[in-house]
């Protein structure tokens, strides 16, 4: 499984760039078989202007609920290494956004994904969209969803 790193909205007014490990955190959790539970967990990075570094993705943690199809984030584990990345960083390595599997071959987001992520953004002290990222067993789907209003969906750039 090989997802491409480099995406940008329809216009490349902004651009993102998933880190390897990042990428390797995706395929480790990707639900190949009909028995694989959903995965999930936070998007750490830094900002550049309008771009962004996505450096980690946290793992799932034993609190996390995790079903066929649905994976409930738990703070407890999640919250802990973003306030250290963030600590060590001196505030250059920041929450970005959420990520998780759908056991489908390329994802769409579902009614429930969407209030979630609403939810997720309106929240958001810094004002940024929150950054979605949902992975399947061929491609990613990958969304900035603002606090209201309809959001931008990235493509891959070769």
């Amino acid at each position: 499984m090989q997802f491409l790193s480099s995406w940008a909205t329809n216009d490349r007014r902004t651009l993102l760039h998933f880190s390897k490990p990042t990428l390797e955190t995706f395929c480790q959790h990707v639900q190949a078989s009909d028995t694989d539970c959903e995965a999930g967990g936070l998007l750490l990075g830094s900002v550049h202007g309008a771009h962004m570094l996505i450096e980690q993705a946290t793992v799932p943690t034993a609190w996390d609920k995790r079903f066929r199809y649905l994976f409930e984030r738990m703070p407890f584990g999640h919250e802990a290494i973003a306030l250290s990345r963030w600590t060590t960083s001196q505030g250059t390595i920041r929450y970005l956004g959420e990520w998780h599997t759908h056991p489908e071959d390329h994802p769409h987001s579902s009614g429930l994904d969407r209030s979630e992520w609403n939810s997720l953004s309106a929240k958001r002290r810094d004002k940024r969209p929150t950054l979605a990222v949902i992975v399947g067993r061929k491609s990613l789907y990958v969304e900035l969803v603002p606090s209201s209003g309809c959001g931008s969906v990235l493509t891959p750039v070769e």
